[in-house]
């Protein structure tokens, strides 16, 4: 048994990026940059109106009122770029090109028409209201660095660079092996006498795509060593991490290891001194990675935050360690005295700091709905009242 500073060196260690891949604009939100984005042009391509108005030259104004014909009209799209006639203005519409000779564009507001004139009365003050060529960004302009992910707000800037394709980090394939004979899927467990609705594998597969990880299965198996071994056998043709919920014990029916012993187990880690999650296990078989969860749901659920979601970000491109960066903050509620065991309590965020959740209990669901954060208490480590700092990590 390892303690938690080892265990996660271990994971951060296994989680390198997997293999580049090319993937279609529309395809690539979530995924990692491979490589740096670069502008395949300038934006704007040609100088641009950022209002609804009309294109002048400066000169044209230097006595108020004017009245100047309207000799040209722009529209967002145009492919060519007017030239403006002396002594005359253009109809412009934001996006436009504006027309060569104008100064400014003057908003609609506070222009009048007369026919095909426009009048002008008051001075135009200091805004412009023109985009310049390249002033958002130039051609071979780096939009995007590699190792970006690509949310919402880079998915903007990616399409902007006016590629179709993108070269990302291969999202890890991920299967769920749920053990356990008491296990039914859920809208099933009521009507199965002695059983329960398996829960956790849902858990894992959220948690698995949030940082990540493209889940290609999930299967819930009996406790029987012949289906657990093709089980296993399959998921690692298939995977490249397989993750096994339950069975990491010592009972008579915990095979969660011994599943994979045919395909070469390599243990990197059999058991880690947390609560909870102490029988939370990592290795190697085939050349794939296996983490084994506890069935407890609280348990897994914790133990996945902590080892599960660094590893498949870090295979997945992104940053690893940034999903193990510990905050100290203030307490609201007290925390008791800490047992010999690494202790991650559950908490929430509130306002002034973080509560300590009521419930600790190993195999509570229900407050997981309510828990954000992981307070982690070290062995021995004395209570603390309100008011003291405690070390917490978003959950």
């Amino acid at each position: 048994m390892i303690d938690f500073d080892a265990a996660v060196a271990l994971i951060l260690s296994a989680a390198r990026p997997l293999e580049v891949e090319p993937v279609l604009l529309e395809s690539a939100g979530e995924r990692v940059l491979a490589e740096d984005l670069k502008a395949r042009g300038d934006a704007p391509r040609t100088a641009v109106s950022a209002m609804d108005g009309y294109a002048v030259r400066d000169a044209d104004l230097t006595t108020l009122p004017a009245r100047l014909p309207v000799a040209e009209v722009a529209f967002a799209g145009r492919a060519d770029v007017p030239v403006l006639p002396p002594h005359s203005c253009a109809r412009i519409f934001t996006g436009a090109p504006v027309p060569l000779g104008a100064d400014r564009v003057i908003v609609q507001e506070i222009v009048g028409r007369d026919g095909d004139d426009a009048l002008f009365e008051t001075a135009p003050g200091e805004g412009r209201h023109i985009r310049a060529a390249g002033s958002d960004f130039g051609a071979g302009e780096v939009l995007l660095p590699a190792g970006a992910v690509l949310g919402f707000r880079a998915m903007v800037a990616a399409a902007a660079a006016d590629v179709a394709t993108l070269s990302v980090v291969r999202r890890p394939r991920v299967i769920i092996l749920g053990t356990g004979d008491e296990l039914a899927e859920p809208g099933q467990a009521l009507e199965t006498p002695g059983s329960i609705p398996e829960s956790v594998s849902f858990g894992v597969a959220a948690l698995a795509r949030q940082y990540g990880a493209e889940v290609i299965a999930r299967r819930r198996l009996a406790d029987t060593p012949e289906t657990l071994e093709a089980a296993a056998g399959q998921a690692l043709d298939d995977a490249d991490l397989v993750v096994v919920t339950g069975g990491a014990s010592v009972g008579e029916k915990d095979f969660a290891r011994a599943m994979f012993a045919p395909f070469g187990l390599e243990l990197i880690f059999s058991k880690v001194a947390i609560k909870p999650g102490k029988p939370v296990w990592f290795g190697r078989a085939n050349g794939k990675w296996i983490i084994g969860l506890p069935g407890n749901p609280t348990s897994a659920i914790v133990t996945a935050r902590l080892f599960l979601a660094p590893l498949i970000a870090g295979l997945a491109g992104r940053d690893a360690a940034a999903l193990l960066k510990w905050r100290d903050m203030t307490l609201t509620t007290p925390l008791k005295p800490c047992g010999d065991r690494e202790t991650f309590e559950r908490g929430r965020l509130v306002a002034g700091g973080v509560a300590v959740l009521n419930t600790q209990d190993s195999g509570s669901q229900k407050a997981l709905a309510t828990a954000n954060v992981l307070i982690r208490r070290r062995p021995g480590a004395p209570g603390l009242s309100v008011g003291k700092t405690a070390t917490v990590l978003d959950f």
